[in-house]
């Protein structure tokens, strides 16, 4: 696209694709290109009060960046400054966010919307846009440890919200099927559901659990503008990017600047880190697998947890060094004690009792261990059970909840407990795993009792009466999710997002 804002109207129709569909049973159908669903597409939302609609400026950006994958986008900026744009990314913020540094709530700065969004279109426009420091907070990890979160100003997230959606109109169109994490569209089950469907369908054999150690906190800043300026060579959108980058973190009263990593838990950090993983990760392993590799492999990435599936061992082997020396050279590494090639699959266990080795290993991703084991038949089957450290965490951090509000009223309590277990099931009640939502349902109910008998301090509180109370306000948790089969080959003939 040439220099000027408007040119995006001189694209010629995009070419239909060429790609086969994938079969209903193949696995690795969510390894091709394609638009997936849920992706912003353009909203009627109006450059300013009384001009027409930018609609078909950003469907014009995608087709352009799906017809020819290396061309650059000069002119993107007039899609951010939209003033419709910008109100739409801020209904999209959270209304109850913690504020940031200037402590500008939702709220307060919603009382005159239309003014503030005008002055923020203007500076965007002029080039007058400064970004603020994010205030940093910590989140309790499932390991016990803390993780770091940044807090921007809501300014700075409606700007991030709106350059996103932007900048997602053409890396959707380069981004590899096997990437589920933080896209349009996408989520943990359809990862979940397709790596399930890869290891039963494939002849997999050996699995590589990888995780890149720090990986937000160390993603090099040089070579993310680099990769950026691959597809985006409007270098206002380039200017963004850096001041968010250069921003620094305010903790504690002292501003900290790094010449490394991203902040979680700003708008435009999943997007950056799906870009960084895309040329680094991404491509790279799609083109191993189709020139290096004489096996079956199989890839699902969310964010910076990823898991390769293999069918032979030397394969597998030499992914993992090659994939070593790879990350070294865009300054980032594997963690030493999150990454493992195991022998995994339907004869795994067969094999290794043969060799007198035990019993096959497991390996969790996102929040669920899987394990290959035998239905009620004796048949082999992944099964997949909530992973104990996630069980444990959540319990603890439940436990702690309920001890700081103990002067709630048992029908709030039942009414926070009710909403808590309906979430976990909502993620963990896939199948194979009604047990552990069972025994979820169950500890919640024994922190239950103990939290009223501390209320009380001298009376013991009889089951019976926590029976009564769990069965009135604890739904029962039973497997809302269809087994990934299912699910996937629903995705994958006709309607699938990722056809």
């Amino acid at each position: 696209m040439n220099g000027h804002e408007k040119s995006d109207s001189s694209v010629v129709p995009v070419k239909s694709s060429n790609k086969d569909r994938a079969t209903a049973r193949e696995a690795e159908a969510m390894e091709e290109r394609g638009l997936a669903k849920g992706n912003p597409s353009g909203t009627d939302t109006r450059r300013t009060q009384g001009r027409g609609s930018v609609t078909n400026g950003l469907d014009r950006v995608r087709d352009a960046a799906r017809r020819d994958s290396k061309q650059r986008f000069t002119a993107l900026l007039h899609h951010v400054y939209d003033v419709g744009r910008l109100r739409a990314a801020y209904q999209g913020t959270r209304k109850d966010a913690a504020a940031g540094v200037d402590r500008v709530t939702w709220k307060a700065y919603g009382e005159r919307l239309e003014e503030n969004l005008r002055d923020l279109s203007g500076r965007l426009r002029r080039g007058a846009y400064r970004a603020s420091p994010v205030r940093r907070a910590y989140i309790t990890k499932a390991d016990g440890g803390q993780r770091p979160l940044g807090v921007p100003t809501l300014e700075d997230k409606i700007v991030q919200r709106a350059v996103a959606e932007v900048m997602n109109a053409v890396y959707e169109q380069d981004f590899l099927g096997f990437s589920y994490g933080f896209r349009p569209g996408r989520n943990q089950h359809q990862a979940l559901d397709a790596l399930a469907v890869g290891l039963h369908e494939k002849n997999v054999k050996w699995v590589l659990d990888a995780d890149i150690r720090g990986f937000f906190d160390t993603l090099d800043h040089r070579w993310l503008v680099k990769f950026v300026e691959h597809r985006i060579g409007d270098q206002r959108i380039i200017r963004l990017l850096r001041k968010w980058l250069k921003a620094g973190v305010l903790e504690e009263g002292e501003l900290v600047q790094s010449e490394a990593g991203t902040v979680q838990g700003g708008s435009i950090s999943p997007l950056l880190a799906n870009i960084y993983l895309h040329y680094v990760l991404d491509s790279w392993a799609h083109r191993w697998r189709k020139t290096q590799a004489y096996g079956e492999v199989i890839i699902v990435r969310f964010a910076d947890d990823f898991v390769v599936g293999f069918e032979h061992r030397d394969e597998g082997k030499r992914f993992l060094a090659e994939l070593r020396e790879r990350l070294a050279a865009f300054a980032l590494e594997l963690h030493p004690d999150k990454t493992r090639l195991l022998e995994f699959g339907r004869f795994a266990s067969t094999n290794r009792r043969r060799r007198g080795e035990g019993k096959s290993g497991t390996f969790e991703f996102l929040g669920f261990t899987h394990i290959y084991g035998h239905s009620r038949r004796g048949r082999a089957m992944l099964l997949r059970k909530t992973s104990r450290k996630r069980f444990q965490a959540k319990l603890q951090a439940l436990h702690r909840h309920l001890w700081r509000n103990l002067n709630w009223s048992v029908p709030k309590m039942g009414k926070y407990l009710g909403a808590v277990l309906r979430g976990h099931v909502a993620y963990y009640g896939v199948p194979t795993n009604s047990k552990a939502i069972a025994a979820f349902r169950f500890a919640m109910g024994r922190i239950w009792k103990q939290v009223l008998e501390r209320r009380s301090e001298r009376t013991r509180i009889r089951w019976e009466r926590i029976r009564r109370l769990i069965d009135r306000w604890l739904p029962l948790a039973r497997i809302c999710h269809p087994y990934p089969s299912v699910r996937f080959v629903a995705r994958t003939q006709g309607r699938s997002p990722v056809r």
